[in-house]
């Protein structure tokens, strides 16, 4: 080996340690970023010289997209689970006077207590208090589900604002990546940016992507439709402002072509968006139809030959199709309340419906119609099966089996959730293991660097020494 090569070789191998050393400290410095995959010199070896012939990141392209998957299903699983805590809430503790099976029980309490006395106004006042109560928990619990679903309506179009910003940042960056691509320039970091809004694109709505010639990508939604193509394509939704109780809100728009709703041909299946769709559209809607049944079935309870009794709703029961609404309308019958110029009397004679039901003269120990109100509550009743419990029950044990439908539905998208949560953790756990920094492993290639640096150092000093020597032979 001549000086020269000696020269050039020990020059090339100190600039390729340079470069590696460059990236050593890139990787240092990002290893505790989210996202960020290890980059790494693809070294080359031509005419007896070393160089950087290009960078590498690492990267587990099947890891990643389950991570994808995972991140997906665990924010669909993690906003039904919270939905469905804000429903449990208008359940409460059936011992607690404020849940709708602690208030049915004091209404009946309070009737057994009055039928023992039926002359006594303070028992007939307390009566209608409880009859107040209970109809108050109906609407709170109505209001209560209407504004979760409200709410999962307003999350729907915050989560399409997001994935529409993100996609204009996409577009910019996968443009980056392809033309580095072409121009032979590094574009690993890029590379890392596309791959983190990606993952925040699938924390909205489940997604698959396809990579194409120079690093090009396209991403689809879960179901097949076409998110990403060059450009972004038009996604879009109109919130529903004033949902009506038990109407279906409007459905998400991607190119024209609805992926979420009854009528989507292909409907997403995960994501905040797919979550807060089935919270909004059905699971919600069908804890309405309970309430709504639960309504009706106590008007139906205390109703007279010719109309309602002590509970009523507004324009009852023709305002109210198939009870729809029912729960946050449903009132106690003025006639029966002194305060709207009432009579007392009525909940304990009957007579809402008019005078043929209470003909005179009533006797002031009259109860039968008091024990005839709270059989009625025991008495089975037919409910619809639309809303998902035993439609034959009485309407105690209807009510206590609407807050065991709830509670269970409560426990089982706990249960999801957790399951999701704990593969999501542990695949992004594996895929950092995979094509994260490694501290340990960057420090000892540091050292290997170091002991490279010196020898090509040392190469160049005794290359110095005999080109000095040989220049002193040289002079006369």
């Amino acid at each position: 080996m001549s000086l020269s090569v000696a020269l050039n070789s020990a020059q090339s191998s100190i600039s390729t340690t340079a470069s590696q050393t460059a990236l050593l400290s890139r990787n240092i410095a990002s290893a505790s970023e989210a996202g960020y995959g290890r980059k790494a010199g693809i070294v080359s070896t031509l005419g007896g010289t070393v160089r950087v012939a290009e960078v590498r990141r690492a990267t587990d392209e099947a890891l990643y997209t389950k991570m994808l998957g995972a991140t997906s299903a665990a924010a669909a699983s993690g906003v039904q689970l919270d939905a469905l805590k804000s429903l449990a809430q208008t359940v409460g503790d059936p011992e607690d006077g404020r849940s709708l099976s602690g208030a049915l029980g004091n209404l009946g309490k309070a009737m057994q207590t009055l039928a023992e006395t039926p002359s006594d106004t303070i028992l007939a006042r307390n009566l209608l208090l409880q009859a107040k109560d209970l109809a108050s928990t109906l609407n709170t619990a109505q209001a209560a589900t209407q504004g979760v679903r409200q709410q999962a309506d307003r999350d729907i179009a915050a989560s399409v604002d997001r994935v529409n910003e993100i996609l204009v940042k996409f577009e910019a960056v996968n443009r980056q990546i392809v033309f580095g691509t072409v121009s032979g320039t590094d574009v690993t970091d890029q590379l890392d940016t596309r791959d983190r809004l990606l993952a925040q694109i699938s924390e909205e709505m489940g997604v698959s992507v396809i990579h194409r010639a120079n690093n090009d990508m396209a991403i689809y939604t879960d179901s097949g439709v076409t998110l990403f193509e060059k450009t972004p394509r038009a996604l879009s939704f109109a919130p529903t402002f004033g949902l009506s109780a038990g109407g279906a809100g409007a459905p998400v728009m991607l190119d024209g072509v609805p992926i979420t709703g009854a009528g989507a041909t292909m409907p997403i299946k995960s994501g905040r968006i797919f979550g807060n769709a089935v919270v909004r559209d059905e699971t919600a809607v069908i804890y309405q139809r309970q309430l709504d049944e639960a309504a009706r079935g106590l008007i139906a309870a205390f109703s007279e030959p010719g109309g309602p009794g002590l509970f009523t709703a507004p324009g009852y029961p023709a305002a109210y199709p198939g009870g729809t609404g029912l729960a946050g309308a449903v009132t106690v019958n003025a006639m029966a309340d002194p305060e709207a110029g009432g009579d007392l009397a009525l909940l304990r004679d009957g007579g809402f419906a008019g005078p043929s039901y209470n003909p005179p003269p009533r006797d002031a120990s009259f109860s039968d119609r008091l024990h005839q109100l709270v059989g009625a509550l025991q008495a089975p009743q037919s409910f619809s099966p639309a809303a998902g419990i035993n439609p034959t029950a009485s309407l105690s044990r209807y009510v206590a089996a609407s807050a065991s439908w709830l509670e269970a539905a409560r426990k089982h998208a706990s249960d999801i959730n957790e399951y999701k949560t704990t593969f999501l953790d542990r695949t992004n756990e594996a895929l950092s293991n995979k094509t994260g920094v490694n501290l340990d492993e960057e420090l000892a290639l540091m050292l290997e660097l170091e002991r490279s640096y010196g020898a090509s150092a040392r190469v160049i000093s005794v290359v110095d020494a005999m080109l000095k020597t040989l220049l002193d032979a040289a002079r006369p």
